[in-house]
């Protein structure tokens, strides 16, 4: 156990804070749209920190340090892509734009209004599908980042991710998106706080020319005595050890369909006062995504360097695990305690953000498209609250045997996948294509997620050499998704004049 008395007094004056904000924020929630986008009163600054929080877990920093330890420097890439994208988004209002002058709660039941309620109703489900997958992991990653920062043995892992997710329950279930928001800005100053000292210590303790030096050494193989412990060159992502050509190219189509139709990031465009609001939300939160990759990455590289100059990586740690022991081994004594409470405020804001995303899909596309007669304001919430409990016990059952099939972001790309290229694809469609149709949207829906579906399953089964290579999974469901609503909208009826404009569908 590295942990002090001084430390478990910060964590648990955090928790019993964040927890106390999160409850008191129940006494607001009139209704459903209260519970689940906070009754469009979002302004900038908390939009702005709730975006950032939402989308800054202890998984990013699992997987981002990951990328780092496999990739050096380069493995930051993903983030100045996804920065560009969101930018980009933020200033044309690509999407985004229509999305919220539309005044829905969720993506699909804008299809509704386009395509019809069986649509809106297929969509829904590829959205939960994909977005439940997605988040199986979550509280793995974050229950062994824990486990090795803290010391606590690996058998502890189930106690503390079931634990961590029982509070995050409490309060969302609860709060809803107020209490989501109001954690998410407790949460933002707290992480944002333990990620800069931390940076800082890890620089101090490795040195910056050093690290580099020894990076491109880990690479080269030129270090006596350490061999090559980086197989991808870690200051070029184009050099064909690292990403290469295509995965960056598959990459561009994703993080832009990411900005646009991500449901937890657009649960906060809908969530803003109005489009205005929204398009400033995105264009000065992008470049924090820079930083969401490059920051944790740095202490993945660090650990590389000091692994591989110390003996080499120990027993029972691999890429994933190595930068919470790493900083287990630099942090001292108070200052490590600060910098669980932001992992855990990382964890929490995330866990609660999507839950809550999640459950408002199921409750508002996939039950209520479906019922027959009216229902109470009461039973309204009650049905949602009951679903983010639900989705909760899913996901401990989930992050307890499932085995990732490659790295981290690799998985969390491919299953976005499920939803996002069809999705997408059926976004731009509506709301800028006239021609398309409901014909063409199922094809899209169905012909996009074969791709990710068919990496789940067949890189279960196959040995490493043979398994589906992540951006081959991507870009093949955008490709496909993409074909399904072209073909299958020209060859099925044009839709009547008052549907196809897109400003109908807005």
């Amino acid at each position: 156990m590295n942990l002090t008395l001084i430390d478990w007094g910060i964590i648990t004056a955090y928790l019993a804070g964040c927890m106390a904000a999160g409850v008191w924020m129940k006494r607001f929630v009139r209704g459903v749209e209260d519970f689940a986008i906070a009754g469009r009163e979002m302004d900038l600054n908390l939009g702005i920190a709730s975006l950032a929080a939402t989308e800054l877990g202890v998984v990013t920093i699992m997987y981002t340090a990951q990328l780092g330890y496999e990739k050096g420097f380069a493995g930051a890439t993903v983030g100045v892509i996804m920065a560009l994208a969101m930018f980009l988004v933020g200033q044309t209002g690509f999407v985004i734009q229509p999305l919220r002058a539309a005044r829905v709660m969720t993506i699909p039941e804008l299809f509704e209004r386009r395509f019809g309620k069986g649509v809106r109703w297929l969509a829904g489900l590829f959205v939960v599908l994909g977005g439940l997958l997605n988040m199986g992991i979550f509280l793995l990653l974050g229950g062994k980042f824990l486990v090795y920062a803290t010391g606590l043995p690996p058998e502890y892992l189930k106690w503390v991710m079931t634990g961590l997710l029982g509070l995050v329950l409490l309060y969302t279930a609860l709060g809803g998106m107020l209490s989501v928001l109001v954690t998410d800005y407790l949460q933002f100053i707290v992480m944002g706080l333990g990620i800069v000292i931390t940076s800082i210590i890890v620089i101090g303790d490795i040195g910056w020319t050093n690290l580099i030096q020894k990076l491109w050494q880990c690479w080269d193989g030129s270090a006596t005595g350490v061999g090559q412990t980086l197989k991808s060159q870690p200051f070029n992502p184009l050099h064909s050890s690292n990403y290469g050509w295509g995965y960056i190219l598959w990459q561009l189509i994703f993080q832009t369909a990411v900005v646009t139709t991500w449901q937890t990031t657009i649960s906060r465009v809908l969530a803003c006062k109005d489009e205005h609001t929204a398009k400033r939300m995105y264009r000065r939160t992008s470049f924090y995504f820079v930083g969401r990759f490059a920051l944790p990455g740095l202490w993945g590289a660090a650990a590389l360097v000091y692994f591989s100059f110390n003996g080499g990586l120990p027993e029972g740690l691999d890429s994933l695990t190595a930068m919470p022991a790493y900083l287990c081994k630099i942090l001292p004594v108070g200052l490590i305690g600060m910098v669980i409470a932001g992992m855990l405020a990382a964890e929490m804001s995330t866990d609660s953000g999507y839950l809550l995303t999640w459950a408002t899909v199921i409750y508002n596309d996939l039950i209520m498209p479906v019922v027959k007669r009216p229902l109470a304001a009461k039973t309204k919430l009650l049905i949602t609250r009951s679903l983010v409990v639900g989705i909760g016990v899913f996901l401990v059952f989930y992050g307890l045997w499932y085995e990732l099939p490659g790295n981290a972001w690799d998985y969390l790309a491919v299953t976005g996948n499920i939803y996002l290229a069809s999705v997408f694809t059926l976004l731009v469609a509506g709301l800028y294509w006239k021609r398309a149709t409901a014909a063409g949207a199922y094809a899209a829906l169905v012909l996009g997620a074969i791709g990710p579906l068919t990496f789940l399953v067949v890189n279960q089964v196959v040995s490493k050499e043979n398994q589906i290579r992540p951006e081959v999974a991507g870009a093949s469901s955008f490709a496909l998704a993409f074909l399904g609503m072209l073909i299958g909208s020209l060859l099925s009826r044009p839709p009547s004049p008052a549907t196809a404009k897109p400003e109908a569908a807005v």
